[in-house]
C-alpha cells in the first residue's frame, strides 16, 4: 500500500503543539478515512537525538534529519521559542533546503517560517507567522512580505501558518485537497475543531489581541473605538475626545499601536463585523450598521479588501463547519 510521506522537522525547543496538531491530524486521518493512500509521519531531528519541548517534555524522533532520504510527500517544519536558533543551525537550514527540492508540499507552523525563510524557500513571497513574531521575523528577512493577520497563507507548493493550533486548520485544508471535504469534515468532528476557516481569516479578535498599550490616552481612547464602533471615531473626534490635537493624537497611536488612528478604527470595526458573522444571524445590513460602515456595500469592499473574501462566505464558511456529517465514535467521543 503505497503511503504519503510526511516529514516533520524539530528541534530542541520546538513547539510540543505545533508537532501534535500535525502527527495527530494525519494518524487520525488514517484511522478514520481508512485510507488507500495512508499518511506515514516521521519526526526528524539533527542527528536523530530526542528533543527537548518544554519542562518533563522530551521527544525521539524518528530519523536523523541529515539522514532521511525521502521521498517526501508533504514537509513541515515545526515552530517553537528557539526557532531562532534553528534558523541560525547551519545543518537545519541546508537539509531542510534538500528535503524541500524532492517535497510535494513544503509547509511551516508557527515561528516554523523562521527556518523556511534561512533556506530561502519564502523569498519574494508572502508568508505568515505568529502575530507576535511578525515583525522580528520580517526584520530578519526582508526578502519575505510577513502578513500577521491569515491564519495560514498557500503560495504555490509553499504553505505558512500562524501561532500553533492554526496547524489543524492548515492540516485539514491538504487533508481535503488530498481526500475531498467529506473526510476533513469528519477529522474536524473528532478534533472538536472548526472546519474550515478561511486561511485568510485573522489571527486576532477583539477579544485575543495583544495587551492595551501602557499609555492612558491611547488606552482610553482603544476602549471607547472598541465599545462605540458605530459612533464616530474620525481622528479629529477621537482628539476631542483625548483632549489633544490631532496631530499629537496620531503620533501617540503610532508611537504606541504602530498604525494611525483611521488604521486602527478601520481594523476594530471589520474584526468586530467578522464577530457578529460568525456568532449572529443579523442580516449584513445590520451588522454594517453596528460596526459604523456606511452600507453593506462598503462593509464587501473593506472585507474583501481585508481577508480576502466577502462577508457572505465568510458567515457561510464558517456556519458550514457545524453542519453534522457522519461519523464513527472515536477517540473517546460517544455513540
Amino acid at each position: 500500500m503505497e503511503a504519503r510521506s510526511v516529514a516533520v522537522v524539530c528541534y530542541d525547543g520546538a513547539e510540543l503543539l505545533d508537532i501534535a496538531c500535525v502527527t495527530t491530524t494525519f494518524a487520525l486521518a488514517n484511522l478514520v478515512g481508512e485510507l488507500a493512500m495512508p499518511y506515514e509521519v516521521t519526526l526528524l531531528a539533527p542527528g536523530g537525538h530526542p528533543i527537548t519541548c518544554g519542562p518533563g517534555v522530551v521527544l525521539h524522533s524518528g530519523q536523523a534529519l541529515e539522514h532521511f532520504a525521502g521521498p517526501v510527500d508533504t514537509l513541515v517544519v515545526s515552530g517553537g521559542l528557539s526557532h531562532e536558533r534553528a534558523a541560525d543551525n547551519p545543518v537545519i537550514v541546508a537539509h531542510v533546503r534538500r528535503l524541500a527540492r524532492i517535497s510535494r508540499r513544503i509547509t511551516s507552523v508557527c515561528t516554523g517560517a523562521s527556518v523556511l525563510a534561512a533556506a530561502g524557500l519564502l523569498d519574494g513571497m508572502r508568508a505568515t507567522t505568529h502575530w507576535a513574531f511578525a515583525a522580528q521575523i520580517a526584520e530578519r528577512y526582508p526578502n519575505v512580505t510577513i502578513d500577521p493577520d491569515p491564519i495560514y497563507i498557500r503560495a504555490g507548493q509553499v504553505a505558512t501558518s500562524a501561532g500553533i493550533t492554526s496547524a489543524l486548520d492548515l492540516m485539514l485544508s491538504l487533508v481535503q485537497e488530498d481526500h475531498g471535504l467529506p473526510l476533513a469534515r469528519r477529522l474536524s468532528r473528532h478534533l472538536v475543531t472548526y472546519l474550515q476557516r478561511p486561511g485568510n481569516q485573522a489571527q486576532m479578535s477583539l477579544f485575543t489581541a495583544a495587551p492595551p498599550p501602557d499609555h492612558d490616552v491611547v488606552r482610553r481612547l482603544v476602549d471607547h473605538i472598541h465599545a462605540h464602533p458605530d459612533g464616530d471615531l474620525t481622528t479629529a473626534t477621537l482628539a476631542s475626545v483625548a483632549g489633544v490635537s490631532a496631530r499629537h493624537l496620531t503620533r501617540l497611536f503610532m508611537d504606541h499601536l504602530g498604525q494611525t488612528p483611521g488604521r486602527f478604527v478601520r481594523q476594530s470595526r471589520l474584526t468586530a463585523a467578522a464577530h457578529l458573522l460568525t456568532t449572529t444571524s443579523l442580516p449584513l445590513p445590520g451588522i454594517a450598521a453596528r460596526c459604523g460602515f456606511g452600507s453593506t456595500e462598503t462593509l464587501r469592499q473593506a472585507f474583501q479588501r481585508r481577508y480576502g473574501i466577502p462577508p457572505s462566505r465568510y458567515r457561510a464558511t464558517s456556519r458550514a463547519e457545524t453542519n453534522p456529517c457522519d461519523a464513527m465514535p472515536v477517540l473517546g467521543t460517544h455513540p
